[in-house]
């Protein structure tokens, strides 16, 4: 019911293939890369469930834009993240779009124009990522949290995710006014029902989507 995205392999993901985006192949096709790309990551917040990246080594360029993109992110100690791009005279301009909204503007830009890695406890500490552990622990703390997500309600998950990111577009007053509204329809479902009940009882919920 959360989605998992890893890869093996001392690299998480190293972007696009630099010997696609050379000038033979033509700007149709260097748009339609960079278009499919983008639309991958406007995807991955209006899915229902929750994606969590697991990243073990270095994610760079589009790799970095993809852990931004997702929900929640678990990286082991040794991972590292850049946007190298300015360095072969490519600006990481999409990739800047995900990382330039999951951290501080200057943060973002320093990566952006330097080119130079950030550690997994500096990506902790600006946000880009949820949590770092110990390389051995990566793969049993991933699936913890997957499987503690798993317990509450996909119906209820699934509101309140569409809920966060809508909201997080909007001023504070309009924030307020969907959100309250949100809370309002979760009482109305059937899980909405049920949890409260379930806690008034002691009991453990028994959730119609889960």
């Amino acid at each position: 019911m959360s989605g998992r995205v890893y890869c093996e392999g001392p690299v998480f993901s190293s972007g696009h293939d630099l010997k696609e985006l050379t000038h033979e192949k033509g700007e149709k096709y260097h748009m339609e890369v960079f278009k499919t790309c983008s639309e991958i990551m406007v995807l991955l917040p209006k899915l229902p469930v929750p994606v969590i990246a697991k990243v073990n080594g270095l994610a760079t360029a589009a790799g970095c834009q993809l852990v931004a993109s997702c929900d929640l992110a678990v990286a082991s100690e040794k991972s590292t993240f850049a946007t190298p791009g300015v360095n072969v005279g490519l600006f990481c301009s999409t990739p800047g779009v995900a990382v330039g909204r999951s951290l501080p503007r200057k943060v973002a830009l320093r990566m952006l124009l330097t080119g130079e890695p950030m550690t997994a406890q500096e990506a902790l500490l600006h946000g880009l990522v949820s949590q770092v552990v110990p390389e051995e622990k990566l793969e049993e703390e991933t699936l913890r949290i997957a499987c503690k997500i798993c317990e509450s309600s996909r119906s209820v998950l699934a509101l309140g995710k569409a809920a966060f990111y809508k909201q997080m577009e909007q001023d504070l007053s309009a924030a307020y006014g969907t959100t309250s509204r949100v809370m309002v329809d979760n009482l109305a479902m059937k899980d909405g029902q049920e949890g409260i009940e379930a806690f008034i009882s002691k009991r453990k919920p028994a959730w119609s989507s889960s």
